[in-house]
Formats: C-alpha cells, structure tokens, sequence
C-alpha cells in the first residue's frame, strides 16, 4: 500500500528502510523522502516506524544471550 503519495513510497519501503537501520522520522525522510512535501503520510510513518521499534525491542529480548 501506498503510505507517501507525494514520493510513491509504499509500506514495504518504509519497513524495509527500518529494518535497515532508519529509527527516526528524519532517518526515513532522508531516506525515502517521506514527510517532506505535504505531511499528510506522517501518522501513518510514525505508526509503522512505531511498529518497527517495539518488534526490533520485542526481538532483542528474545534472542538468548
């Protein structure tokens, strides 16, 4: 699904940018740009990059030391 009109960036560039290392709104809009024209995609990038936090802490306590 589309979340940024304005740059054509899709949910799966947004995850996948997370999963990558971005973890700020800044990270993402400088890297996908997002955010950046309009603002209307901004709740629903905040919620995803939301998403990607709480999965990569949920993952790092489940890995054994």
């Amino acid at each position: 699904m589309y979340v940024c009109i304005c740059r054509s960036v899709t949910e799966r560039d947004i995850r996948r940018a997370i999963g990558d290392g971005a973890c700020r709104m800044r990270d993402l809009r400088k890297e996908l740009g997002v955010c950046a024209q309009c603002g209307k995609c901004a709740q629903s990038v905040r919620e995803l990059l939301d998403e990607g936090r709480h999965d990569a802490v949920a993952f790092a306590t489940l890995k054994p030391a």
